[in-house]
């Protein structure tokens, strides 16, 4: 049997390449008893693997039951999948048989397994491992033997690191996962699957088929199908019902299409050793607030750096010479020099201003000199008085006359 042979028996359309390797898989391990793991975005078509794999095992003749794990309150999911006995809680009138008693020999597949409880997943776990469960209300072990297919459309090692998975049940479920690519990834697929339901939808409505431009069918091949074929379904159902005219614009095709939902650019991701992989915007702002410090921290170590040590070939008559400096030069101005003392000084062709030795008088960065600063400018402002000078500062009367002592500062 080929994955086309496959495609026909199960209505699969397309021929992508990834789409063709998922069959393959699922045709190999469907001889098997091992569990398999599929995966794919919402509307991709998850469910129809399972039963690929089902119809192609010994168990095809057994039982076939799927579950939407995310479908059922997490109330009664327990009493769903294993039973319950009678006045086990309230509302119980009469014994109930779970999913997996009556789905004894076949197979069960849980959809959306990542909704399910974690009470619950330590009793699937006993399922993968044993056979065994237990009913609710019940102290019976019961045995089974069920064939276990989960689908998920989440990233389930996300979940794991978030606490609402658990890890050795991720490994059981998964010994053969299988993708299932989303549209954008197959877009070779696009045009086969509208005309299908095109189709469909002509003879379910007794109306002429759509047809596509060249202009519409690529537009329909760029769009980011965030529901996948799902979206695409109802988008052909749509303009078969509403368009009275059957061929398709580009025009009128840009009309149904919404606005593509999420950001396909980048986005920041980080990846640490027991950390959220999510970043707050909190962390945001530290970070860039961290990297401002930073390009100010070496922004002001190259200032001084050149006040400190000028480079000895970069003198005025150099610059004066050059073309674009030659009629004027400017005097340099320091730190120690005032900004109102500086002056500009207009030169003549041919002649040079001598540079004078100046020197560059560096700030003390001491914590001790500026608190012993800051103390004096306090007490000069209030004329001594202590007890407004230490509110000025921000600190109580007592530690300002403790720093005064200490300094020695005199009053």
């Amino acid at each position: 049997m080929t994955p086309q042979d496959i495609k026909n028996r199960f209505g699969i359309i397309g021929g992508s390449p990834l789409l063709d390797h998922s069959i393959r898989t699922a045709m190999q391990v469907a001889p098997t008893e091992i569990t398999v793991l599929i995966s794919g975005e919402s509307g991709v078509g998850k469910e129809v693997f399972p039963q690929i794999i089902h119809q192609l095992s010994a168990r095809k003749h057994g039982p076939y039951i799927a579950v939407n794990c995310g479908a059922i309150p997490e109330g009664t999911i327990d009493s769903e999948l294993f039973g319950h006995e009678k006045g086990s809680f309230t509302g119980a009138h009469e014994a109930r048989k779970g999913y997996f008693e009556v789905a004894n020999g076949g197979t069960i597949f849980l959809d959306e397994v990542a909704e399910l409880p974690l009470s619950t997943q330590v009793r699937l776990l006993r399922i993968l491992e044993t056979g065994e469960f237990i009913k609710v209300g019940s102290s019976k072990v019961l045995k089974t033997n069920v064939r276990i297919v989960a689908a998920s459309n989440t990233n389930l090692p996300d979940h794991i690191r978030n606490g609402k998975f658990r890890e050795d049940l991720y490994y059981r479920l998964s010994t053969v996962p299988i993708y299932i690519p989303p549209l954008r990834e197959r877009k070779e697929d696009i045009p086969l699957l509208f005309r299908k339901f095109a189709s469909d939808f002509a003879e379910k409505y007794r109306m002429p088929v759509l047809e596509l431009s060249a202009e519409a069918r690529q537009l329909i091949c760029d769009y980011r199908f965030q529901g996948n074929i799902r979206q695409l379904k109802n988008l052909t159902e749509q303009l078969s019902i509403l368009e009275k005219n059957k061929l398709i614009t580009g025009q009128t095709m840009a009309q149904y299409l919404p606005p593509a939902s999420g950001n396909p650019l980048p986005v920041l991701f980080k990846e640490e050793s027991g950390a959220n992989p999510e970043y707050s915007e909190r962390d945001l702002l530290y970070k860039v607030l961290f990297d401002m410090k930073k390009d100010v921290t070496d922004l002001k170590r190259i200032v001084m750096g050149i006040l400190q040590s000028p480079p000895d070939d970069i003198t005025l008559d150099n610059r004066a010479a050059m073309p674009e400096n030659r009629n004027t030069a400017v005097a340099p101005i320091t730190p120690s020099m005032p900004t109102e003392q500086a002056a500009i000084t207009i030169q003549k062709p041919g002649e040079y201003n001598k540079v004078e030795a100046h020197e560059v008088i560096e700030e003390s960065l001491s914590l001790a000199d500026k608190e012993i600063e800051m103390i004096k400018k306090a007490l000069v402002k209030y004329r001594g008085k202590r007890k407004y000078a230490a509110q000025e500062l921000g600190i109580s009367e007592r530690t300002l006359y403790r720093k005064i002592n200490e300094y020695k500062i005199e009053i």
